[in-house]
This record gives structure tokens, C-alpha cells and sequence, in this order.
């Protein structure tokens, strides 16, 4: 059955989905305050299973696309998250019976919320990315035969437009281009599907884990336990079946640039003890790749989140700064996430990383 969102369940929401937005997703601060505004206004956020809903029933995603860096600068206003729904309705002559996230990571985990409250539609607990991934076309959806177009895409100032692309890439194309001229963030309606695609494409559950995860922070810091035992405890018996901490050390370098409309770069962390030990990831929104003197230790897909080493507060790919002491945390993908077609659409290849998938738990697996 579905459930009315509370003001601590969404900040346990918040928190646990910048977990899963592995450094990226952008910030869920921003879009939690938002939707804070809205529950204290009287309005209400439902979550419901997919299940809930007739076979036929109209879901439309909703997001915000950009560099995440571009949103610490320009806050949202919420306004184009509801003309890109309309706009895309209008469209399809159809009114859509829910909206769902994309991304079940970072601020796109807020967007799906921040839209029910506004327009009075449950948000499904599932979404398309199982974390966050930079890119329109990474999606279970694409992976299991969902059309991202037609999609529309509005910015702050009014402007909408609607997308028909020949394909789910070069509609990330077209997209990231508007949204460059929109001044590098806008609001997006895409992979129109009906509820029975969703029970047949999407990560199911994710926004009830991401509370779960920030529930499970929340809890440990009032008892002093450790965070990231506490994570590794919430995500057990989970589709999300690992997680572990990969390195604990200091942030010695970042190398971080907004390019073409993604925060690209790469962090690099030394052990507090031995120096010399050392951990860089690489980051497109997103973490990439960990690499550990060089041996990779976890990889895209698997979640690779960077964390406060003594509350375990996420800290995104725009937060990170030399000095920080941080613990590296990985979390396995669910199954479906897994298969050669996944693969071929976020796997390591996509990033044009050389290096294999392995999965994270053995890639760390004891000899």
C-alpha cells in the first residue's frame, strides 16, 4: 500500500538518495526544501508500488537535467517542473495517472516529490537508474526497450519544447544541447510508459530504500554507532546486496571542470597513515572508477560514494575539497543492472573507460 511521505521521512529520503547518487544527481538539499515548502503548506507526497496501478495507467518521469555545479549557482525554482509535465501531456492528448523519478540519486530523487505535491500525483517507488548516471539514455527503461521520446523540457524563464528523437542517445544529445542554452539546468518529462512497462523495466522500490539508507545514518549518529556499519546493515536483504567501505583517508587533490554540461574530473585521497596508499576516483556527475594504487577496486555500475569519514554525510562530486577526510563506500547493483544489455548502455564502455566490469564484491573479495 502506499504511504504519505513525512517531513523526517523525506530528509531521510534526501540523505539516502545522495548516497545512491554516487557523488552526483545533484545536490538533494536544494529539492528537499523545496518539497519541505510544499508539505508544510499542506500539500502531501504519496508513494505508491507500481502495482497500485492499473496496467494501463499513464506514468511520466519527471527530472531536472545539468551540471550539477550549475544548481549550486542557479537555484531551482520548481515552476518548469510542472510545464514540461503539462507540455507533455498536451502532446500525448493524455493525462498521466503518476510521475516517477529517473534517478532515484541526488536531486532528482526530490524532482518526482516536488511535482506530487504540486499537482496532487503519487510518485511510483521505482526508478530507471537504480543511482545516478549522467545521461539520458542510461536508463533500465532504454536497456529493456522504452522510448525515451517524446519527451519535453522546460526551463525557469517559460520556454518548453518537445523532443521526437530516432533514438534514446540522440535524444540525450538534443536534450543537453537545449539544456546549455537554457542556461545549463532545465526540467524534463520523458519515457512516457504505461504501469505495466514500469513493473517491467524500472530498479523497483528505490525511493523507500533511500530512506531506509538516511534513516540508518540518521539513527547511527544519535547512537554514535558507525555510519557505515549502519549502511552495510540497511542494505542487507536489499536487491542492493553489498556494501563496504573501499578507503578511508584525505582528500590531497581535485581536478574538477564543467565540460559540454557534466562535472568532469578526478579526486584523489591519501591514507592518513601511509600516504603513499592512495585512492582516485574519476567522476562524470557521477563516480566512475576507484582505482587504489592503481588496481581498480570498484567501477561503474556499483555505486562508488564518497562520504564524511565520521558522520557519513554524502559529500557530492561539486562538495569535495582538498583537506576533507572521507570514507569511500561501494554498493553492489541490483541483477538487472547486471545483464550484457545494461552493460552496453552504463557499463564502463559507455564512459570509454577501458577497464572491465567486475563486480565491486569481487573486485574486494579476500584471496
Amino acid at each position: 500500500m502506499g504511504y504519505a511521505l513525512t517531513l523526517e521521512g523525506l530528509r531521510d529520503l534526501a540523505e539516502g538518495a545522495a548516497v545512491l547518487g554516487t557523488g552526483g544527481g545533484g545536490d538533494p538539499y536544494i529539492g528537499r526544501l523545496l518539497v519541505e515548502q510544499q508539505l508544510k503548506a499542506g500539500h502531501t507526497v504519496t508513494i505508491i508500488d507500481a502495482a497500485e496501478l492499473p496496467d494501463d495507467a499513464l506514468v511520466i518521469p519527471s527530472a531536472m537535467m545539468g551540471a550539477p555545479t550549475v544548481f549550486i549557482e542557479k537555484l531551482p525554482s520548481g515552476a518548469g517542473n510542472i510545464a514540461a509535465l503539462r507540455a507533455l501531456e498536451a502532446h500525448l492528448g493524455r493525462t498521466a495517472a503518476a510521475t516517477m523519478p529517473i534517478e532515484c540519486g541526488g536531486l532528482n530523487s526530490m524532482m518526482p516529490l516536488l511535482l506530487g505535491a504540486q499537482l496532487g500525483l503519487p510518485v511510483v517507488d521505482a526508478d530507471g537508474m537504480g543511482r545516478a548516471f549522467p545521461e539520458l539514455q542510461m536508463e533500465t527503461f532504454a536497456v529493456y526497450g522504452v522510448s525515451g521520446s517524446p519527451m519535453a523540457i522546460a526551463s525557469d524563464h517559460g520556454d518548453t519544447g518537445i523532443i521526437n528523437a530516432t533514438d534514446n542517445r540522440r535524444m540525450e544529445w538534443l536534450a543537453r544541447a537545449m539544456t546549455i542554452q537554457m542556461g545549463g539546468a532545465s526540467y524534463i518529462s520523458d519515457y512516457p510508459m504505461d504501469a505495466a512497462t514500469v513493473r517491467r523495466t524500472a530498479v523497483p522500490g528505490t525511493l523507500t530504500l533511500a530512506r531506509r539508507l538516511g534513516a540508518a545514518l540518521r539513527q547511527a549518529r544519535a547512537e554514535h554507532a558507525d555510519p557505515f556499519q549502519a549502511l552495510a546493515a540497511a542494505l542487507s536483504g536489499t536487491l542492493y546486496t553489498h556494501g563496504l567501505v573501499l578507503f578511508r583517508g584525505k582528500v590531497t587533490d581535485v581536478d574538477r571542470k564543467t565540460v559540454d554540461g557534466f562535472a568532469r574530473g578526478h579526486v584523489t585521497l591519501a591514507d592518513l597513515a601511509d600516504p603513499r596508499d592512495q585512492l582516485e576516483i574519476t567522476f562524470q556527475n557521477e563516480h566512475l572508477v576507484a582505482r587504489r594504487n592503481g588496481r581498480v577496486v570498484a567501477i561503474v555500475p556499483d555505486l562508488i560514494c564518497t562520504l564524511n569519514s565520521e558522520t557519513g554525510t554524502p559529500v557530492t562530486t561539486e562538495a569535495l575539497s582538498y583537506g576533507q577526510r572521507l570514507t569511500v563506500f561501494a554498493i553492489s547493483t541490483p541483477d538487472l543492472m547486471r545483464t550484457p544489455d545494461a552493460l552496453d548502455c552504463f557499463g564502463p564502455a559507455a564512459f570509454g573507460l577501458a577497464d572491465p566490469y567486475t563486480p565491486v564484491e569481487h573486485l574486494t573479495a579476500v584471496p
